[in-house]
């Protein structure tokens, strides 16, 4: 095994936790320096097409804009050398190109013209990534939602038990949630999906008076959308994308601490699987770590993290401003691998997600029937002395570990017949759960017809 990477999220012990394959693949040297070339080589059939450069200089840049043909090492020799982030790649392409053709590569473009244009590219695969998932996770939570629409726990507020939910009431939150990012994806796709082609101060001037068309033609090359106008330092795009991707993140997260939480021996309610082979604790052999659950709230931190970075871009200077783009080029692939990551792991830990329903049950204690008991003394003593009463004996019987039960008939407040009455109940959390399911379903089947 060859040990590599300065930083941990790099490392090929460790990598798996901070990045998936295929979006590794997307930002790894070879696969960036690969879709660079392409963008290259789709800018020189763009502008052979409207007569900039001769049609067989377009398909020589197009057949040997291969990165396995290059000089690497001569690339970043010469980047180095040169100071300028593309200058070394430019060189290594005229190198395996017919000397004719060298006046004809990159013409008129600028290192943002080739790297913003490629972050779009980068930003299709992720985000189709990231859908797959999400969808995978939306589809598990609402067979959760269904399995478990009846199914009591206590609802907590403030890490207290409040009053009965059901389980498949707080899986229906979860795919509701998870929705709204894909209808966030769906309607932001075609705003961040656009090239980016305006040369040195955006105005496309070294493309000549057809350089609207030219532009037409090179993000039509790339399966890309025409952003209208040049988008050097209007950085609102990668922030808002970085956004949603943060928040896509903190819903994962959301639903990992509630495993996370009701996980504990002490509440038993759920417990996240485990691989086979996995080891919870080398010193205490009896523990089952929540290592997925766990880890999505870290991942979430790391994404906000960078996040903000994105966010700082958008005060740019003027038409072009290196301080805000290139802080991307750190930042954004980021946010993309730690997002990946934790979609993948918000499947793995749905599935096979163990639901205890017995401890559910168990945690149940009378005491989260109060706010129906609540209801019935309201209508005898008003809403506030009703409150005030049930508050001391409640507590008083708290205090001296009594049941709900006979606090309330022992205070004189409801009769034996009422308390007996007080069945847990979770209100219209069951009808919610269909609304959830049946919305989501039809979202799921439209767009599989699209």
């Amino acid at each position: 095994m060859t040990i590599s990477g300065a930083r941990i999220s790099d490392s090929t012990m460790y990598g798996h936790l901070w990045g998936t394959p295929p979006v590794r693949a997307v930002f790894e040297e070879r696969g960036r320096l690969q879709a660079w070339l392409d963008v290259l080589a789709a800018l020189a059939r763009a502008q052979a097409a409207e007569g900039l450069v001769p049609a067989s200089a377009a398909e020589q840049i197009t057949a040997r804009a291969r990165v396995e043909l290059l000089d690497l090492d001569l690339v970043a020799a010469q980047t180095r050398a040169t100071g300028h982030s593309t200058l070394g790649l430019i060189r290594a392409l005229r190198e395996v190109l017919p000397a004719d053709v060298h006046p004809h590569v990159y013409v008129g473009a600028t290192v943002q013209d080739l790297t913003d244009t490629w972050t779009s590219l980068a930003l299709r695969t992720v985000l189709g990534e990231v859908r797959r998932d999400l969808l995978r996770a939306e589809e598990l939570a609402l067979d959760l939602a269904e399995q478990h629409r009846d199914t009591l726990l206590a609802g907590r507020t403030h890490g207290q038990p409040g009053a009965p939910v059901t389980f498949g009431w707080k899986a229906a939150s979860w795919a509701d949630e998870i929705r709204r990012h894909l209808d966030r994806l769906r309607e932001g796709t075609p705003r961040w999906l656009v090239g980016q082609l305006g040369g040195g101060v955006g105005t496309l001037a070294a493309q000549g008076p057809r350089g609207l068309h030219v532009r037409a033609r090179f993000c039509a090359e790339l399966g890309l959308a025409d952003p209208g106008i040049s988008w050097l330092t209007a950085r609102d795009r990668i922030a808002e994308v970085g956004s949603v991707l943060a928040m896509v993140t903190g819903t994962l997260a959301r639903i990992g601490n509630e495993v996370y939480e009701l996980q504990r021996p002490e509440l038993g309610e759920l417990t996240e699987p485990v691989p086979a082979g996995v080891v919870g604790s080398i010193t205490m052999p009896h523990k089952r770590n929540p290592e997925r659950s766990e880890h999505l709230d870290t991942l979430a931190r790391l994404v906000r993290a960078s996040t903000a970075v994105l966010l700082e871009g958008m005060t740019g200077v003027h038409e072009r401003d290196g301080r805000s783009w290139k802080a991307e080029w750190v930042a954004l692939p980021e946010v993309c691998l730690l997002t990946a990551t934790s979609a993948s792991f918000a499947v793995e830990l749905l599935t096979g997600l163990e639901v205890d329903v017995a401890g559910m049950r168990r945690n149940l204690d009378d005491y989260t029937g109060s706010e129906r008991a609540l209801t019935v003394l309201t209508e005898r003593l008003g809403k506030h002395a009703a409150q005030e009463a049930m508050q001391v004996a409640l507590a008083q019987g708290r205090r001296a570990g009594r049941p709900m039960a006979d606090v309330l008939v022992e205070a004189g407040l409801l009769s034996g017949q009422e308390v007996a009455a007080l069945a847990p109940d979770a209100g219209a959390a069951g009808a919610m759960v269909d609304l959830v399911v049946a919305r989501a379903r039809a979202a799921r089947a439209a767009e599989g017809e699209a």
